[in-house]
Order: C-alpha cells, then sequence, then structure tokens
C-alpha cells in the first residue's frame, strides 16, 4: 500500500502514526511549555483531532497536521493563561487591604499631587515629568530638550522644592 493511498481512518495506520509519531510529538511540545503532563494532555488532543478528521488529512500529510494542531492548543493555552493572570492582577488590584480613610486620603492626595505639578513652570514640569513619570536619565532628558544636564539638574531641584513646599515634606 503507497502513502497515497492509506488512509489515515484505517486503525493500522493510525496506530502506526501513534507509535511513529506521538514520542517526539510529546517532547517537542514538553520543551516548549516544560510541564510533561500538559504536553501529553495536548498530544492526547492533536490525536484525537487527527481520528475526528481522519477522513479528511491524507496519510502524508498527517505528521505536519499533527504537530501544528499541538503547536496551535499550546499557544490557545498560553494565550488563555495570559488572559488569567491579568485577570488575576486586576482582581489584586481591586481588593485592598487599606482603611477607607487611607484611600480617600490617598485620593485627595493624588489630586493635590496633580495640580502642584500642573502649576509647575513649564521647564520645571518637564523635566519632572519626563524624569519621574517617563524615567528618563537627566542625560537624556537634556538631549530631549536641548540643554545641558547642569541645566536639567537644576530645573528638576527647583520643581522638587516647590513640590515640598506647596505638598509638604511626605
Amino acid at each position: 500500500m503507497s502513502q497515497e493511498t492509506k488512509s489515515v481512518c484505517d486503525e493500522k495506520t493510525y496506530q502506526w502514526i501513534y507509535n511513529t509519531y506521538a514520542k517526539t510529538l510529546r517532547n517537542f511540545i514538553y520543551y516548549k511549555c516544560g510541564d510533561i503532563q500538559q504536553a501529553e494532555d495536548i498530544v492526547q488532543n492533536a490525536y484525537i483531532k487527527l481520528w475526528n478528521n481522519c477522513s479528511k488529512i491524507v496519510f502524508k500529510n498527517a505528521k505536519s497536521f499533527l504537530y501544528k494542531v499541538a503547536k496551535n492548543e499550546f499557544l490557545n493555552e498560553v494565550a488563555h493563561k495570559k488572559i488569567k493572570l491579568q485577570h488575576q492582577i486586576y482582581l489584586a488590584k481591586e481588593s485592598t487591604n487599606e482603611t477607607p480613610e487611607f484611600l480617600l486620603e490617598e485620593k485627595e492626595f493624588m489630586i493635590k499631587l496633580k495640580r502642584v505639578i500642573a502649576n509647575l513652570p513649564t521647564k520645571q514640569r518637564e523635566v519632572f515629568l519626563l524624569s519621574r513619570i517617563d524615567k528618563k536619565k537627566y542625560s537624556e532628558i537634556s538631549e530631549i530638550v536641548g540643554i545641558t544636564v547642569k541645566a536639567v539638574e537644576k530645573r528638576m531641584s527647583s520643581a522638587l522644592i516647590t513640590l515640598r513646599e506647596q505638598i509638604g515634606n511626605i
């Protein structure tokens, strides 16, 4: 029986495909995920899909079908885990151990801080936000703004002094 005439739906052919590719496919997925149980589950699902679609799969394409299905299932699981993690992080941010008074004080402080930053002179505000929000180094700020590093240091110092005076030394 030639490769063109073999049917994946034939039990002996299916068994041969399983015996030939299952171990290497499992190792391929295991190397990607690092979890042998997960790799075995993915391989099992790939073979189930092969069996369910056996009439559509040509024998010579069975191996590539298995690898593609296994790889896609692995990628789907990774994407699902990312979504679950993002959801857990979101829930963790929503729940807090802080008292309502603290949360209110924090909110009021943030409003006051934003107002004081907005009222800084333009040049000081620009340097302050580049440093504290964009996490730029003074040398990077000097290139962006087109001034010397000393001038950046002076503007930053003046901005911090103004913030301390208007907010207090917290």
